[in-house]
């Protein structure tokens, strides 16, 4: 068993606490995060702005709630670990889903997790969908 490979993936969430979550939400977040999608939206529909435009989009879930992750893989092999990033999907496969189904899919998914935020009950599940926005836009693991 000398060529046996092991491979996990570690997930570094890298948020502040709850309570902060909750307050900048609330002062701040709903309001900084529409605009961010805003110009976001806007960079996007100048090509040129496209590569910023996913970018911002990608982040949202930090400006509308300080929610940030980190995902490595960690592989073992021969006795030898390697610490990487989480592999992405090839770029062309990610550009041609934005143009045909990311940019519109997470229009749609970012206006409810935004409108489930504005009640309290919502508010846990407007979180984790802004936490799934990435993928949502450019299938970003």
């Amino acid at each position: 068993m000398e060529n046996e490979m092991t491979a996990v993936t570690i997930v570094a969430k890298k948020n502040p606490g709850c309570l902060i979550q909750l307050v900048w939400f609330a002062l701040v977040g709903w309001w900084l995060g529409q605009a961010w999608v805003a110009v976001a939206w806007f960079l996007a529909a100048t090509i040129i702005g496209m590569p910023l435009a996913v970018m911002m989009l990608n982040r949202v879930p930090e400006v509308m709630a300080l929610r940030g992750k980190t995902e490595l893989l960690v592989q073992s092999w021969n006795g030898h670990t390697v610490v990487t990033d989480v592999p992405q999907y090839n770029i062309l496969l990610r550009a041609l889903y934005f143009v045909l189904i990311g940019w519109w899919a997470s229009a749609l998914w970012l206006e409810l997790a935004y409108a489930l935020c504005m009640t309290v009950i919502g508010l846990p599940l407007g979180f984790w969908m802004f936490d799934r926005t990435p993928a949502i836009v450019s299938l970003k693991r």
